[in-house]
């Protein structure tokens, strides 16, 4: 009897035949190069969004049908003029929902197809409090809307795994800390994809957060705290609101990996090809390192050698957080490649051990809950070209004591900025106008808005204005914001006026205050570093009662980056013969 195609009404998903889901010829340019996928760059997906289906816990459109061959007369291998189907492009995380293909009927698969989605395990997106969330990403003007999605690597040590993995004994059971931290921005147009990483030693404020499963609330920090103490205050939901407070921009998923994941990732595809210029050996007399051992060249490394190339700051350039960063970037590059090269049709076994794998190593936010949903941002993922993704490390300054790192002020809020416009950081979008900036908060009357001017006209080569806060402050008063202070603390340097603000509350206040200066709405940012409503008059606003903006700079901070083919630096000290 034939199933019916109908779904809901019995049908059974469809198990691709054989080359369906393969590679095709267009995954090599001209010169017979492959062509790399969205996902080349280490890019983990994260659910929906333009373009993807609604969520749902059925299988992916392309796995449906009516039984193991459809309904076609030709078995479902051809279409109705006998023409091949176009075989389709396999990317990192397809292939958990490809791994079906090795069961024999579309009713094992399905099972099967239960399965992984019970592997994946699930935690709230964001657990902070609601005035320290971003506002949704707005739809351009085809009604198109970019993704954010925050990748996170756990050192969790709470199972026996890895805690051996982990090493530490006395930390076995302990908070978990978020290691690896990546913000992925996809644009709206999927013309462009843009990977920043923060080093797991900033120093920044963590806001209120409250665990879900124990109702705990955990208050936000009073000082600067090192951003991966973020994971332990209820789970990733709180590293996500870490992120979301400092930059402004609204994280629609996340994917968080621990060590274990990364091990059994890295066994899965027999190994991922890294770099380093000289021997290594990544460890000191005081029992410091990771114990990484590698020869000069290409290792594959996997097992516990994948999770100490991770791991490994002693030994990596200036032994800082810097270089591990680097590190991570090349293996998540070449972890991909690897996935691309093994997750193929010829080899099913390996399909269903990447299948079993990915799905029990990972976690993910509660909308990204099932296999489908996974496939579905892969396939928008892979409209992205090749050239087009780009990966920087977030700008930094050391801290006073060199021992940690401070996000760059001015230039780390240009790339948030970029980020937040959609406009990509290697500046070949064509020329975008800022929208205009509007908020759903009303603002006070210009009377009640209080207002803090400091003095931010110091340049590199130009001395501070004297008295320029004072000035501007009776400025402000004169025009009805009477409540406008000077901050006579020491000037500070800034390229541009700015107007910060410190939560949505206070977000109508601040475009207010920028309305009567003639301040573009561009230039109104959220900030963790203000208490309430901030001026920070800049070295283009040195002079004069009228500002002038300059013209929009869309260009991307500089950033130490690992260029792509280069091996890791070995510091001398921790070499070996």
């Amino acid at each position: 009897m034939a199933q019916s195609s109908v779904r809901g009404e019995g049908a059974r998903p469809r198990v691709p035949q054989a080359g369906e889901l393969g590679w095709d010829d267009s995954m090599y340019e001209e010169g017979g190069e492959p062509v790399r996928t969205a996902d080349d760059e280490g890019a983990r997906p994260g659910g929906a969004g333009d373009g993807v289906r609604p969520a749902d816990d059925t299988m992916p459109l392309s796995l449906q049908g009516q039984g193991r061959h459809g309904g076609g007369k030709d078995g479902g291998r051809h279409g109705d003029e006998g023409r091949p189907r176009r075989r389709r492009r396999i990317l990192r995380w397809s292939a958990m929902v490809l791994a079906v293909l090795i069961l024999g009927t579309a009713g094992a698969g399905y099972l099967y197809y239960q399965h992984l989605n019970s592997n994946l395990k699930k935690d709230d997106l964001n657990i902070g409090d609601a005035k320290d969330r971003a506002a949704k990403s707005k739809p351009n003007a085809a009604g198109q809307t970019p993704l954010n999605i925050l990748l996170i690597g756990s050192d969790a040590r709470n199972s026996a795994e890895n805690q051996k993995l982990g090493g530490a004994k006395d930390t076995f059971n302990t908070p978990a800390r978020a290691d690896v931290q990546m913000l992925l921005h996809l644009s709206a147009d999927r013309s462009n994809m843009s990977v920043v990483s923060m080093p797991r030693d900033t120093l920044l404020q963590i806001p209120n957060c409250t665990d879900p499963k124990t109702g705990k609330t955990y208050a936000g920090s009073t000082s600067l705290t090192m951003t991966n103490d973020s994971l332990g205050r209820g789970g990733p939901g709180c590293t996500v609101a870490t992120w979301e407070k400092l930059t402004d921009i609204h994280i629609d998923h996340f994917i968080m990996v621990d060590f274990a994941g990364v091990v059994s990732m890295a066994d899965a595809i027999g190994g991922v090809p890294v770099c380093v210029d000289a021997n290594i050996y990544s460890h000191t007399s005081t029992g410091h390192g990771s114990g990484l051992k590698l020869k000069a060249g290409t290792t594959f490394v996997q097992g516990k050698q994948a999770l100490q190339w991770l791991r490994t700051r002693y030994g990596f350039e200036d032994g800082s957080d810097i270089g591990r960063t680097r590190a991570q970037h090349q293996y998540m590059n070449s972890m991909v490649a690897q996935l691309r090269e093994n997750a193929t049709l010829s080899n099913p076994g390996k399909l269903r051990s990447l299948a079993e794998t990915a799905t029990n190593a990972l976690t993910v936010d509660q909308s990204l809950g099932t296999v489908t949903k996974l496939y579905d941002l892969s396939k928008e993922l892979k409209k992205v070209p090749a050239k087009r993704i780009n990966m920087m490390t977030m700008p930094w300054v050391y801290s006073s004591d060199g021992n940690r790192v401070l996000p760059k002020a001015t230039a780390a809020d240009q790339v948030w900025r970029l980020l937040r416009e959609d406009i990509a950081l290697d500046g070949k979008d064509k020329k975008k106008t800022p929208a205009e900036k509007t908020t759903s908060d009303p603002a006070a009357a210009d009377d009640k808005i209080a207002v803090q001017v400091q003095n931010g006209t110091r340049t590199s080569a130009l001395a501070p204005v004297p008295g320029r806060a004072s000035a501007v402050t009776e400025l402000l008063v004169g025009k009805g914001f009477t409540q406008s202070r000077a901050d006579l603390s020491a000037a500070t340097a800034e390229a541009t006026t700015l107007i910060r603000y410190p939560s949505a509350d206070l977000e109508g206040d601040a475009l207010r205050v920028a309305k009567s200066l003639g301040i573009p709405t561009h230039a109104v940012q959220k900030s963790a570093d203000v208490s309430g409503v901030t001026l920070v008059v800049g070295a283009d606003w040195r002079d004069g009662t009228k500002y002038t903006a300059p013209a929009a700079d869309d260009s991307t901070p500089s950033s130490d980056e690992l260029k792509t083919g280069k091996c890791m630096h070995v510091d001398p000290n921790y070499t070996w013969s």
